[in-house]
């Protein structure tokens, strides 16, 4: 008799803090919140925050000066450190992939799905925590599920350090009252849309109107969130290797920007970067995004396709520039990003090699 697929979803606990705590055995038990260099007088964001933190309120995306007013005295504030999580990283999807039977998804630093054939899901899900324990001395909880989408909302159900079941046959259960904003994929405004239309709980989405839906988010992502509301979602857990479809580069402003000449110059330094990064891949630009935040924290995002996929440099600094044509000149901005998509690894060798232009 063939086994039962399944999916896991494994998600280290407070990764960065946990790293450094690692490195820091002092600091266990004290709120630990990691963004920008430590200093929290300086304009940053928080990358995370221990869950001791988490108990002021701090969280993910913070303004620093914001968790420094919430922190108590206790508190600590460290810079972000990406080698050390790099390395953390690689050392927890190494020991995951000793796990006998699965295959690896890799989704994140700190989180991937196991796709697994079993009869006993719960024991696969204990024996890669005891994997990723016994080589990181970390901890990370495991939400399984029949489908990817439940995998992944059970894990908050499991942390920390634990492990938690949802499949179609629960799904009202545990999922029914609770609001669409704990689906994964619906942020605060899809949130509010749906609301406009009556429905705020996971069961009154999964009772819409899929053609109402369609109405308000199209013919694609209509569908898509009124399955969710049942559950439904993909299976399948691929374990091709992962490979970056994008570089990013972003800078926060100790002082805001005030002129356009100001933003102008900072974008084509972080345009030329994001492509120089693509450039190392070997793989041509096809679409760049521009992230603007105005002070005093709000956030915009932009983007436009490319005439055709690029090796100049300049071509990309360029479309940069043109969707910052559509900023507000009036405001002042705190942060600007640019983010370079490129071609797949596969697409990339049907285009024509030019040698690459615009390099300083």
């Amino acid at each position: 008799m063939t086994s039962a697929s399944w999916v896991l979803h494994v998600d280290m606990d407070q990764f960065i803090a946990a790293v450094e705590v690692l490195r820091r055995p002092e600091l266990a038990g004290r709120p630990v919140i990691v963004g920008g260099n430590g200093d929290p007088t300086l304009r940053a964001v928080v990358s995370t925050a221990s869950y001791e933190a988490r108990a002021f309120g701090i969280g993910s995306g913070m303004p620093m000066k914001i968790a420094a007013r919430k922190a108590p005295p206790d508190a600590v504030f460290l810079p972000v450190d990406h080698a050390a999580y790099e390395e953390a990283s690689a050392k927890v999807m190494g020991a995951l992939h000793t796990v006998p039977g699965v295959r690896v998804e890799i989704i994140g630093w700190d989180e991937c799905f196991l796709g697994v054939q079993t009869d006993d899901p719960e024991q696969v899900a204990e024996q890669a925590q005891r994997a990723v324990r016994e080589a990181t001395a970390l901890e990370c909880s495991v939400g399984i599920g029949d489908n990817r989408v439940r995998a992944k909302i059970a894990t908050d159900f499991g942390k920390p350090g634990g492990m938690f079941r949802l499949t179609a046959e629960n799904w009202f259960e545990v999922m029914g009252e609770r609001p669409t904003r704990d689906l994964w994929g619906v942020g605060p405004r899809v949130q509010k849309r749906l609301a406009g239309h009556g429905i705020r709980t996971v069961r009154e989405l999964a009772d819409a109107d899929e053609a109402e839906l369609i109405a308000e988010f199209g013919p694609k992502m209509g569908v898509w969130y009124h399955g969710l509301g049942s559950g439904q979602g993909p299976a399948a857990v691929d374990d091709t290797p992962w490979v970056a479809r994008s570089h990013s580069r972003e800078t926060t402003f100790q002082q805001n920007l005030t002129t356009r000449e100001q933003v102008q110059d900072a974008i084509r330094s972080l345009a030329r970067q994001a492509f120089d990064d693509c450039a190392v891949e070997g793989r041509p630009v096809v679409r760049v995004h521009l992230k603007v935040r105005y002070a005093p924290f709000e956030t915009r995002t932009s983007g436009r396709a490319l005439p055709a996929p690029t090796r100049d440099r300049d071509a990309v600094v360029d479309a940069a520039l043109a969707l910052a044509g559509a900023m507000d000149a009036e405001r002042e901005v705190r942060l600007l990003g640019v983010r370079a998509e490129m071609t797949p690894p596969g697409a990339a060798e049907e285009v024509e090699r030019t040698p690459v232009r615009g390099r300083i």
